[in-house]
């Protein structure tokens, strides 16, 4: 019951208090945002950039991505940056996060907001993952903590000498409480689970690993949120049925408003309180997080399991 009332609640929010129009002047602070050829990354670095941030666009599609910065600058009149990342591939993870490195020395906000839903199950990672759970929490993991000196660094120059790390998560988030790592490696037990189901694992893991990395780093200066973006048109429901979107599509808004809450943890002043909290639409905190949210064992094993996987593709 508190999985569907977070549901119903969550998907009409009440009007936002907090605006674009809000975000303070951004001029010196250096940006990634992952997936931002589109949707609700692409809204996101329109208003970083709008607010004169340094803004990389981490995304696989070189022409993709090209052509998001060419329309963003044309509405912005800045210019983001292209920076080559395909979360399914751990080696190309370990590549675009030491190019960041080598032009930048400073990383002040990191928007980790690329994802898949329910691709074609047969679909797999490089190194033999379940898709979702390998782009939308792996691959994160890998490319967040290979940025870490950055991050560190961009606290201490940033001027609320705080760096952000913005996870997107998901609703889905709620319909899983625990995490079956047996099922996210190909295998028997992944081909019997429900492509949803995967989802909701990587969902709840994007919110597992921001309280974990809240509370390992945030006494040094790095503030860590997961939020839900709200449910919104955008790619991700590509793989959907026609019956599956049918039920969805009533539910959904414009992807600027998701954009809302991922750009309230990340650069307002409000968002300096919200270390390690879940954030829900429109840039809201709440009292109902995900009931594995909770969960800092599952957290800490998910941390561990990470770093295993890292290990066997170094």
């Amino acid at each position: 019951m508190g999985a569907f009332q977070s549901l119903i609640s969550q998907s009409y929010p009440p009007k936002s208090r907090f605006n674009v129009e809000d975000i303070p002047d951004l001029t010196g602070r250096v940006v990634i945002v992952t997936g931002a050829n589109a949707g609700v990354g692409k809204e996101t670095a329109k208003a970083l950039l709008a607010h004169n941030a340094k803004v990389y666009i981490a995304g696989r599609n070189k022409e993709k991505v090209d052509a998001a910065i060419k329309d963003l600058k044309e509405q912005t009149g800045h210019e983001a940056l292209f920076l080559k990342l395909d979360l399914g591939d751990l080696t190309s993870v370990k590549a675009s996060a030491e190019e960041f490195l080598s032009k930048e020395k400073e990383l002040h906000i990191l928007f980790n907001n690329a994802g898949v839903m329910a691709p074609p199950h047969d679909q797999l990672t490089a190194q033999g993952y379940d898709l979702q759970f390998g782009t939308n929490l792996l691959g994160h993991f890998r490319f967040t903590t290979l940025l870490l000196p950055a991050l560190l660094a961009g606290a201490k120059t940033s001027p609320d000498q705080k760096a952000r790390v913005v996870n997107t998560s998901s609703t889905a988030a709620y319909f899983s409480s625990d995490i079956d790592f047996n099922a996210v490696i190909d295998g028997p037990r992944r081909k019997k689970t429900y492509s949803f189901s995967l989802y909701g694992y990587s969902k709840l893991g994007n919110v597992l690993f921001a309280n974990e990395f809240a509370r390992r780093y945030g006494e040094q200066g790095i503030l860590s949120t997961s939020v839900n973006p709200g449910n919104l048109k955008s790619e991700l429901q590509r793989h959907l049925s026609f019956f599956e979107n049918l039920f969805v599509k009533p539910m959904l808004y414009a992807p600027s408003y998701g954009a809302l809450t991922q750009l309230w943890a990340g650069t307002s002043a409000e968002g300096l309180e919200l270390n390690g909290q879940f954030l829900i639409p429109w840039a809201r905190r709440t009292t109902r997080p995900p009931a594995g949210a909770s969960n800092d064992k599952l957290a800490a094993d998910l941390w561990t399991w990470c770093e295993e996987q890292i290990a066997k593709h170094p």
